[in-house]
């Protein structure tokens, strides 16, 4: 038995963390907020032709209202 395993999603997501870092001429730090930002942006706002034109969250039944869907997660978090 075969299971087909890849991770294809995860590797977009790095490269789009790279391509940023490379603008950015390299991240001093690990733990560097710009990368959680890089996340959120990527799993909350971002929409993904994959997807049909959906984000992550969408997907996962996620949905965030508004015009603006940073201000919307920001101020939900400080709820």
């Amino acid at each position: 038995m075969t299971l087909d395993k890849n991770n294809n999603k995860m590797e977009r997501l790095n490269g789009e963390i790279r391509d940023r870092e490379k603008t950015m001429r390299s991240l001093k730090k690990d733990d560097s907020p710009i990368i959680t930002g890089m996340q959120i942006h990527h799993n909350y706002i971002r929409n993904h032709m994959g997807i049909d034109n959906d984000t992550p969250a969408d997907r996962a039944g996620i949905k965030i209202n508004g015009n603006n869907k940073w201000l919307t997660l920001i101020q939900n978090a400080s709820v």
